[in-house]
């Protein structure tokens, strides 16, 4: 017996679609946080974030009848806000640094890294994510935050599977490196 999921917000999504504005607002008062987080987190800029937000639940509410609500509506406004953030981010023109260009011998495996030197507290944890390189910060926040894997953050950001691992485990180890130096003052 296979489980259903069904959408809370179904009947909203189905008055949208109908062309209600009272519905619109109702989902963008519910998703509207949450996917200005994600796009907070993705772009490390509060006004970029606040666009992005502002432009997906456009697109969301202009293409609503093509959602064949098979997910639910945060599943699916939330994979409009990635890709608007990460098409924000290709205008900037970040760069992933090539495997072919990096001594893997270097990089440990990831069964290595100690995942309990993680509980520092959430607002050193924010910092430091925050100060990582863009090309970090996307990787890890789409990996640990939004919960992609690496074949998925490989055909969002166009990259390899072994470039976003590559990506991931530097993240991790910059992030310690920054969540000591904070702990230690030094940042």
């Amino acid at each position: 017996m296979e489980a259903v999921y069904i959408d809370p917000h179904f009947s909203l999504v189905v008055e949208c679609k109908e062309g209600n504005r009272k519905a619109q607002f109702e989902l963008y008062k519910l998703y509207s946080k949450a996917m200005y987080n994600v796009a907070m987190r993705i772009l490390n800029n509060a006004d970029e974030a606040s666009d992005m937000l502002q432009e997906s639940f456009i697109d969301a509410f202009l293409r609503i009848k093509e959602f064949r609500q098979e997910s639910s509506f945060g599943m699916w406004v939330k994979q409009i806000v990635v890709n608007k953030c990460i098409s924000q981010l290709r205008k900037r023109k970040f760069e992933f640094l090539s495997v072919e260009d990096v001594d893997l011998s270097e990089i440990a495996d990831e069964d290595e890294f100690d995942e309990e030197e993680l509980q520092f507290q959430v607002e050193e944890v924010k910092k430091a994510i925050q100060l990582l390189p863009e090309g970090y910060r996307i990787v890890l926040s789409l990996y640990l935050l939004e919960g992609y894997d690496h074949e998925e953050i490989a055909f969002i950001l166009k990259i390899t599977e072994n470039t976003s691992r590559t990506q991931l485990l530097r993240a991790k180890r910059k992030l310690m490196d920054l969540l000591t130096r904070i702990k230690a003052k030094d940042i």
